[in-house]
């Protein structure tokens, strides 16, 4: 019997086939009101626009019962306090170090120098203070959390109720059980996502490049080239430094089999909704033993910032050469701690990249308007930045897996594993 192409393979080609459809379409037929309407807004829409629907509709279930699963199977509370220390240090280390990466290739390559690009009126939402992040971290109502997707007071509620379950005794141990058999069942219905998945990404491909071609990278085409180099150079000489030296992990297998999730986060250009495909990898492929990868990848989803953190350090540098304005050593340093605290500070709130970047032009006192200037290519941007994220969570969680014993070497180079 001949094999069936791996998932990988067909969302590769779903994403391939995808491209060209859509650009035929777009330089081919620019003006049919017939495709436009049937095809573009119609068909590829519909589909792409159920498919990333499908994805988020799992985000909330996956992170509150695999959260829960983690945290009440860890027993020990003061495990879980060295868990977070390290997920969450790692995490803002890697952020930190994407960003002088931005800045220093930014500084050196000098994208917006002679530009003199023209701006429109930008008005970005408004960042939320420190102190309110800090009290808004804890839920008054954690129903309410859920259905407004509030990914942080969702983990903490998990967290906490998952520390209850195992204080619990007799009667905690039998809600264990449920959990555990409803975090098998979610992960069959992800299994059922993943395989109809190449049906969503040709849609959301196909329709990308209908509506924008290549047309709107134009006079951007520098700092469009500079953030997508120092995206795949984080994404694969730092991460590959990292597992390396603090997992003694082979890279090469690593990102063989993180290929289904990073062409998920690609095609999606979400963090949030490729989680379930990213939880599903971990696990099932790369032997991060559940109990570390049910915390550290919804935590990863949430406040992992890298690749955002690179368009951020890019765009700062490209939008002050634009104005012809200088920045100072002190400046820069601002633009590396401020966007890197930022990364936790704005997670949960919608537009976060653009929302970050405000923050940071405001910090620096560069012209907030600036940000219209690289709207018009953020879309292509963010699908990168998204796999390099998604990519960074689950680097982490290697690490930590390792660092606590926690980690499956036989899963790990077993180049079968997982597969379906």
């Amino acid at each position: 019997m001949e094999q069936k192409p791996s998932l990988t393979t067909r969302i590769l080609l779903a994403m391939v086939g995808g491209l060209i459809i859509g650009l035929v379409i777009k330089y081919l037929f620019p003006t049919s009101t017939l495709l436009q309407l049937y095809l573009i807004d119609g068909l590829f829409h519909i589909i792409g626009t159920i498919f990333i629907a499908s994805l988020k509709m799992l985000v909330v279930p996956i992170v509150f019962v695999s959260l829960v699963c983690g945290t009440c199977s860890l027993g020990d509370t003061t495990k879980l306090g060295r868990l977070g220390i390290k997920a969450i240090g790692l995490y803002l280390a890697t952020t930190a170090f994407a960003l002088i990466l931005a800045v220093v290739f930014a500084v050196l390559v000098g994208p917006g120098k002679g530009s003199n690009l023209q701006t429109v009126t930008y008005v970005p939402k408004e960042a939320p203070p420190l102190i309110d992040v800090l009290i808004n971290l804890f839920p008054t109502n954690p129903i309410r959390a859920m259905a407004e997707g509030n990914m942080l007071q969702v983990i903490v509620f998990a967290i906490l109720f998952g520390i209850a379950i195992s204080l619990s005794g007799k009667a905690g141990e039998r809600i264990a059980a449920i959990f555990k058999d409803v975090n098998e069942i979610i992960m069959k219905l992800v299994l059922i996502l993943m395989n109809l998945a190449p049906y969503g990404v040709f849609c959301l491909i196909a329709k990308l490049f209908a509506t924008f071609g290549f047309e709107t990278i134009g006079n951007l085409i520098a700092y469009f080239l500079l953030v997508l180099f120092v995206l795949m150079l984080h994404g694969t000489l730092t991460y590959t430094l990292m597992l390396k030296t603090l997992a003694g992990l082979s890279p090469r297998i690593f990102f063989k089999k993180m290929r289904p999730a990073m062409l998920f986060a690609f095609s999606t250009a979400s963090s949030n909704a490729t989680l379930p495909v990213t939880l599903e990898t971990a696990t099932k492929h790369l032997g991060i033993k559940n109990t570390i990868a049910s915390f550290t990848i919804p935590l990863g989803a949430t406040i992992n910032m890298d690749g955002t953190a690179i368009m951020q350090g890019v765009a700062t540098v490209f939008i002050a050469q634009a104005y012809d304005i200088d920045l100072s050593f002190a400046q820069y340093l601002s633009v590396i701690v401020t966007a890197t605290l930022a990364s936790i500070g704005t997670a949960g709130v919608p537009g976060v990249g653009l929302i970050m970047l405000a923050m940071v032009l405001q910090q620096v006192g560069l012209p907030v308007e600036g940000i219209a200037l690289i709207i018009g290519v953020d879309r292509l941007l963010d699908m990168t930045r998204s796999a390099v994220n998604v990519t960074g969570d689950c680097t982490v969680s290697c690490i930590v897996a390792k660092s606590e014993g926690e980690f499956d070497d036989s899963v790990f180079e077993d180049p079968k594993a997982g597969n379906t």
